[in-house]
């Protein structure tokens, strides 16, 4: 027999069926071996010498390997065929090399887990591929060298900054930049004229203004409203005549199969998802024996593939369908090193509703089996139609496009994502004759803006990454994940957004370590490690001349001072901290003290700001976020007024605006703060105010039957009053300054009523009598705000309807519009008493557990087995409680309860 080993248990489970008795299959769980995460792993000064650690919880998986191979001769190391698979099968033998004296050991490798590909894969054993090793290890030189070379110089340079990466730095750079361009984005405005045309017939359409006073219009002529109204004019004040007509048949072809780029974008644009998590799901994909290889820049098929999806096409779409000649794709990729085939379904005939799989993997493979059939289908057909309608005098000229599918083709089963504004095809046109009048309709001036340039996506930042030759495919996913993680760049809507570190780490390599952010230079660095992977380069060379220039500049830094980084920096960004203002004065004058001038500053909690250089007279600080048109950032660090000799200061901070006593010192580390409670705004707060936030918890008095005290306050879910441990909700924020003794005891009276802490019963605010099917009908109060209640059906009262006026005639049309739109039958609610025999066998428990505490001595191990045998024996048992989940669900009254 022989061991089989693979990267993962799922792998392993699928080939294992494959492969059968005579083989014994094992996961190695990823890398066995990496470098430590410490100085001198990789040492410069003896020829690069790396030095390896086995992971702990990888020594369990080489143990059990080192088991199987004592009764077995022979070694197959079957991990994923590309650079990173044969890195871990290098690793594996590395580990055992102590094992495999006399075992024979070879390496296979196959494109798509299916038993035909694993089958031939076994007839062409080889040896490791020394040359992918080594440009895996100069790959993870170069980043551990970055890494640990360029990461301390950030933290010592740049407080706030955490950490550097080689080609995580230069993706950053791409995201700040854009976002620069955007910042600096002056709109520009425009019109245009458009015009509603009526043909003989009674069939109208819509023409576009291109051309007035006989010269064709360029974008920006029309640059004012008074320009729009003036072509209006001269439209209006013309007939119009069809000029001409234009039909010309087009086609479009579709789209190569997917690769792992494109794979990742269109996944993010259909589904919004993210590469990481793309990723993740075609890797679940791959295992189980469905999709081809997922890391690959590949787009060419195997010729068996192709002629499967001929035939698949023919059968489900007839021979219309088919071209031909099969299609050939070449990839224009800049870089394309992997030898592998494209991402494509194993079994052309499975389509997705065949699959039981997750959701996520469902949606994944929808793509993949649809875009690779249609990437060998014919090419759609169309009739693309210009219609040009102008004056007699030639003055005035209008055009309307539209175009006609002819035949769907590939778009019958598949049509690419687009990004941002990539146009749309033309709406069709109706029957226009050359030389017919067009009669005139509604004449529309339309303003528009110059638009900046898009933020990126994940898959629009992947495709210019592809485009500059940055990154490869295995890498796209975990350099997202890095700068995201670390905090330099934040997804909102799917859109990358550079966080304000994001920008101070890109400004620091940039003036300092400019070279290795330059994507040219990035992308010659992935070049020659291709070449090392093609036996053109040796790894040792490339790893020299780039520590040579490389450490010489972390040299260079040594004696710069933070002060220095910062006053660069300072510079550098000036643009995006101190953008134009709107009455033309200077972007760094102090907004407050209008004297002193604004300057990038840093924290004690090693964070950057912008403050007044005129401190300590004045203390305006904001964040480095530009601060936007509104006035915002003016009333930030806003002096009120005074109290007992300290400012009472308004302040914008990350979690929006508050009030602050004082400030920060050795002996106050924490001064007085209250937040600004919603529905208050910025120009309402004034030092009362501020002084009457901060004065809270405010003491109403002591509790007329025990004496303790109650207090009115403000905290995570709004306004409430105390009373020991007792929190009740108020309705109004202004509530807090103003609620007296009797108010507070009746808010807690009632509180009380509804009974203690979540989920507790709440009385009826009314009860109207039995409903004509049974059962009480009651009006509750809830959180949000009063609803009838019939067994188990919920409504909520109309807002202009008073509890305390609602009759059963208002009621019963209530129910039953809910119950309707709920889609079940209304019902008195039943005493939940089939629950009951459930919990009976809690009892058979206790032994399991004796029994699972007696097998360990450890502690911790004794209470993980309980639980476990807890929840397994829960497990066995929950049918019994199936009918729990039918439960309607209803607003819990107890759920406006203040924690505090």
């Amino acid at each position: 027999m022989a061991v089989v080993v693979v990267e993962s248990p799922a792998k392993a489970k699928t080939i294992n069926k494959y492969l059968g008795n005579d083989y014994t299959v094992l996961a190695s769980f990823g890398h066995v071996r990496d470098l430590p995460p410490k100085d001198g792993s990789v040492d410069p000064e003896h020829d690069f010498e790396m030095k390896w650690e086995v992971a702990s919880d990888s020594k369990k998986h080489i143990r059990a390997i080192a088991e199987a191979l004592a009764s077995d001769d022979e070694l197959i190391l079957a991990t994923d065929p590309d650079r990173e698979g044969e890195a871990i099968s290098w690793h594996l033998q590395e580990a055992l090399a102590s094992k495999l004296k006399k075992k024979k050991v070879s390496r296979v490798t196959f494109n798509a887990i299916t038993k035909s590909a694993i089958t031939e894969a076994m007839k062409a054993p080889r040896e490791v591929d020394q040359a992918l090793v080594e440009a895996y290890l100069a790959r993870r030189a170069l980043d551990y060298l970055v890494g640990f070379n360029l990461s301390p110089v950030l933290w010592r340079k740049l407080p706030g900054a955490k950490s550097a990466g080689r080609v995580q730095s230069v993706c950053l750079r791409l995201i700040v930049e854009r976002e620069m361009e955007i910042e600096a984005f002056r709109a520009r405005e425009y019109w245009t004229v458009s015009a509603v045309l009526e043909t003989p017939r009674g069939q109208s359409f819509t023409a576009r203004l291109t051309v007035l006073g006989g010269k064709k219009l360029d974008k920006f002529d029309l640059g004012t409203a008074t320009d729009a109204e003036l072509a209006v004019q001269a439209v209006t004040s013309r007939d119009l005549t069809v000029k001409s007509v234009e039909a010309k048949p087009a086609s479009r072809n579709p789209y190569p199969p997917f690769m792992t780029s494109t794979l990742q974008q269109e996944a993010s644009r259909k589904f919004g998802m993210g590469a990481k998590a793309c990723m993740s799901a075609a890797q679940r994909l791959y295992e189980a024996g469905h999709i081809t290889y997922m890391r690959t820049d590949g787009i060419d098929m195997a010729p068996e593939a192709v002629m499967a999806a001929r035939d698949e096409i023919k059968r489900r779409f007839g021979d219309n369908y088919v071209p031909s000649s099969p299609r050939m794709y070449k990839n224009k990729a800049k870089n394309a090193q992997e030898a592998h085939e494209c991402i494509r379904p194993t079994d052309m005939s499975t389509s997705p509703d065949k699959l039981k799989l997750a959701d996520d993997q469902w949606k994944l493979y929808d793509l993949i089996w649809k875009r690779t059939l249609a990437s060998q289908m014919a090419a759609a057909m169309m009739e693309r139609t210009t219609v040009d309608v102008g004056s007699a005098d030639g003055q005035v000229e209008l055009r309307a496009t539209g175009q006609v599918l002819t035949f769907d083709g590939f778009l019958k089963i598949y049509d690419q994502g687009r990004d941002d504004d990539e146009g749309e095809d033309g709406a069709r046109l109706p029957q226009i004759m050359q030389g017919e009048p067009a009669k005139k309709g509604e004449i529309t001036p339309e303003q528009h803006f110059t638009q900046p340039p898009p933020r990126y996506t994940e898959a629009t930042l992947v495709k210019r990454m592809e485009e500059l030759g940055i990154g490869r495919p295995s890498t796209y996913a975990s350099i997202l994940t890095t700068i995201v993680d670390r905090g330099y760049v934040r997804k909102d809507k799917n859109r990358l957004i550079p966080e304000d570190t994001g920008r101070l780490v890109t400004a620091f390599l940039t003036n300092y370590f400019r070279r290795y952010v330059e994507y040219d230079f990035t992308a010659d660095m992935e070049t020659e490690l291709d070449d090392i992977s093609a036996g053109d380069r040796h790894y040792k060379e490339v790893l020299a001349r780039f520590w040579r220039d490389f450490s010489a500049a972390i040299g260079e830094t040594a004696d710069l001072r933070i002060g220095e980084v910062l006053t660069k920096i300072d510079e550098v960004l000036a643009p995006h901290l101190y953008p134009p203002r709107a009455d033309g004065g200077d972007p760094r004058a102090c907004p407050l003290c209008n004297e002193g001038r604004l300057h990038l500053k840093t924290a004690r909690s090693g964070g950057a700001f912008i403050g007044c250089g005129n401190y300590p007279e004045c203390r305006y600080t904001r964040p480095l976020s530009a601060p936007g048109d509104d006035e915002t950032a003016a009333l930030d660090g806003k002096v009120l007024g005074q109290d007992e000799g300290q400012d009472i200061t308004l302040r914008i901070g990350r979690f929006g605006p508050y009030v602050q006593k004082g400030e920060a010192s050795e002996e106050v580390p924490k001064p007085p703060r209250a937040s600004l409670p919603k529905g208050w705004s910025l120009e309402s707060i004034d030092l009362e105010r501020a002084m009457m936030l901060l004065s809270l918890p405010r003491q109403i008095g002591a509790h007329p039957e025990d004496g303790e005290p109650v207090e009115a306050a403000i905290g995570r879910f709004g306004p409430y009053v105390k009373h020991n441990k007792t929190y009740a909700n108020l309705p109004d924020v202004e509530e807090v300054f103003t609620i007296g003794m009797n108010r507070a005891v009746e808010v807690l009276a009632q509180k009380l009523a509804r009974g203690p802490g979540r989920g507790a019963a709440a009385q009826p605010l009314k009860d109207l009598g039995e409903h004509p099917d049974g059962g009480p009908v009651q009006v509750m109060p809830g959180r949000y705000g009063p609803y009838v209640k019939w067994g188990k059906v919920n409504a909520t009262l109309p807002k202009d309807v008073e509890p305390a006026d609602v009759t059963m005639e208002i009621a019963l049309p209530l129910l039953e519009a809910k119950a309707s739109k709920g889609g079940k039958k209304a019902t008195a609610k039943k005493p939940a008493a089939k629950k009951a025999p459930a919990k009976k066998p809690a009892a058979k428990k206790a032994p399991a557990k004796k029994a699972a505490a007696e097998k360990t001595t450890a502690a911790k191990k004794t209470t993980a087995k309980k639980t476990t045998a807890s929840k397994t024996t829960a497990a066995k048992k929950a049918p019994a409680k199936k009918a729990a989940p039918k439960k309607a669900a209803e607003p819990t009254p107890g759920d406006d309860v203040i924690e505090g």
